[in-house]
């Protein structure tokens, strides 16, 4: 098993528009925008993507540049996730710094925990001391992903575990 990471590009192509159709919309509170539209529409979402990788500051009241990452295993993509390069007071409840997802044909082998790492590392280089992940629950692989990779538990409330990690 040889894995790969590699950041979003304009240039992705049918390999990933192919994951992202596999992954649900909303999964635990990740969403995954691209399900259901055409390779078109997906091709424009790389653009945007892209564009909100580079912003600075706060987009339309409430965006935050976030970076997407694609991870590969022997050449085929098997997860992705998102580093958003800070916070602000709504993502310090529901969202934090990072998200991630592995396809479901590519689950249960560990990919989640060296997606993750690899996320953690990633943050580092933007700039992030401390990265924030809320977690629903109910999804118990997620939590044992965050905690296997330095995850201390902040708070649990009724919906959430609220878990940082330093980079």
């Amino acid at each position: 098993m040889c894995l790969k990471f590699r950041k979003l590009s304009i240039d992705d192509g049918r390999d990933i528009y192919e994951m992202l159709q596999e992954l649900p919309a909303d999964e635990n509170g990740f969403i995954n925008s691209v399900k259901g539209k055409t390779f078109d529409e997906y091709k424009e979402w790389l653009k945007q993507s892209a564009k909100d990788s580079e912003q600075s500051g706060i987009v339309d009241g409430w965006r935050v540049p976030q970076t997407t990452f694609w991870l590969f295993e022997d050449n085929s993509p098997v997860g992705y996730g998102k580093v958003r390069h800070f916070l602000t007071e709504t993502l310090l409840e529901d969202g934090g710094n990072v998200g991630y997802t592995i396809r479901p044909s590519a689950r249960n082998r560990g990919l989640g925990k060296r997606l993750l790492l690899f996320l953690i590392g990633e943050s580092k280089e933007i700039g992030i001391d401390k990265l924030l992940l809320t977690i629903r629950n109910y999804n118990e692989p997620s939590i044992h992903v965050a905690l296997a990779n330095g995850g201390k538990i902040e708070k649990i409330t009724a919906e959430k575990h609220y878990i940082w990690i330093e980079p």
